[in-house]
């Protein structure tokens, strides 16, 4: 039983929006800034749901799943001009295609390690498809971030476990949190620091303090960013049925966004704010997930998607640094490119200002952008591939 009826689906809203907003300003205190918005959300959703003060289930997550999931790729991806990417972060993008190959290499490393099989999530998989499954998941997020994850999570079928995806959710998150002061701490090490060549400033471009949106937001912007999304959602969902091949819903609603942010860059100013709405909106997703969280559960499943979070950053680390040495790249950029694959756009940006490297923000923005665009399309592979 909880406080409030899981029927009611306007209050189960309501709640989550709440507990979205709480986390927003908790993010601003030095354990938040620590931890960042979406660990707290998790934690803090994961808390009220065993508390009783929401319930486990309800049709108000159900909402978020069906409608809010897919919105998030438009409104992330509106503003990922491939074009830009090339032209003004070419190091750092290279930087970023190295940071995709280590999360690849990673998550290969820890399906062959790890037995799985142990995990049984009510998608009814198979030991082999949990796997590829478990395999694209994790590849996604650490790539791209929270909209891959999501993507992946309904495309493959592990989001239908509550207890499981919560539980991978919850690892994901915190050992994000834990990698990106890892990073932070890079920097430091004198001995790590003399493998590299001196920062390369000439990926400087003329607003070096660019925010992740340029661009005044206003009412109209951001009811035509929900409408194109809504638009793109639409018309995506009818090209897949017309192909008869629903497993690439999410792999055509990624091309299509790309793509329309590629040819009408125009589209970065008429939609000014659909970034900041589609974070907002994550947030929800991630409460609503945690909300479904039975602890005891998540601490059976915990240990080994532990192990397999551990392992994969660690071989994504040393793949980005050592051949990053050997392409003559720098630390920053190094860093920079890891911090977008891992974390997104959100927090790379914000690490290049906090150590001083001016020169790194648009670009963190930029490949942040870029793993939006990829993680989505190599967590499908993964799992179609395997």
């Amino acid at each position: 039983m909880s406080l409030i009826d899981p029927n009611d689906s306007m209050t189960i809203i309501a709640a989550l929006l709440a507990l979205s907003a709480l986390a927003f300003t908790l993010e601003n205190t030095w354990l938040g800034q620590r931890l960042t918005g979406t660990v707290l959300v998790i934690a803090l959703a994961v808390v009220a749901a065993n508390v009783g003060l929401i319930p486990h289930a309800a049709a108000g997550y159900d909402m978020i799943f069906n409608y809010v999931v897919p919105l998030l790729i438009p409104l992330f991806l509106l503003q990922a001009d491939l074009r830009r990417v090339l032209k003004e972060a070419p190091r750092t993008a290279a930087a970023f295609f190295i940071a995709m190959i280590g999360t690849v290499a990673g998550v290969l490393v820890a399906v062959a390690v790890l037995d799985l099989s142990s995990l049984a999530p009510a998608a009814n998989l198979s030991a082999d498809r949990l796997e590829a499954a478990i395999a694209g998941l994790f590849a996604s997020t650490y790539i791209g971030g929270s909209v891959n994850y999501a993507a992946l999570g309904e495309m493959t079928g592990l989001s239908a476990d509550r207890a499981f995806f919560a539980a991978a959710t919850a690892t994901d998150n915190l050992f994000s949190a834990l990698f990106l002061s890892l990073l932070a701490a890079l920097p430091g090490l004198e001995r790590l620091a003399r493998w590299f060549p001196a920062s390369d400033t000439r990926e400087t471009v003329a607003n070096e303090h660019h925010p992740l949106e340029d661009t005044p937001i206003s009412a109209r912007s951001l009811c035509w960013a929900l409408a194109l999304a809504a638009c793109v959602v639409v018309a995506s969902d009818a090209l897949v049925a017309a192909l008869n091949m629903p497993s690439l819903r999410y792999v055509v609603l990624t091309v299509a966004s790309v793509t329309i942010a590629t040819l009408l860059p125009q589209v970065r100013e008429w939609c000014a704010g659909a970034f900041s709405l589609g974070i907002v909106l994550s947030f929800t997703f991630f409460a609503a997930i945690a909300a479904g969280a039975d602890i005891a559960a998540m601490v059976t499943v915990a240990p080994i998607l532990v192990l397999l979070v551990v392992i994969l950053l660690g071989v994504h680390l040393c793949v980005i640094l050592t051949l990053g040495h050997f392409l003559k790249l720098s630390l920053p950029e190094i860093i920079t490119a890891s911090n977008a694959a891992i974390l997104g756009a959100t927090t790379a940006p914000a690490l290049a200002a906090a150590k001083g490297w001016r020169h790194q923000i648009t670009p963190g923005i930029l490949v942040g952008m870029l793993g939006y665009a990829l993680g989505t399309l190599v967590g499908a592979a993964l799992f179609n591939g395997l």
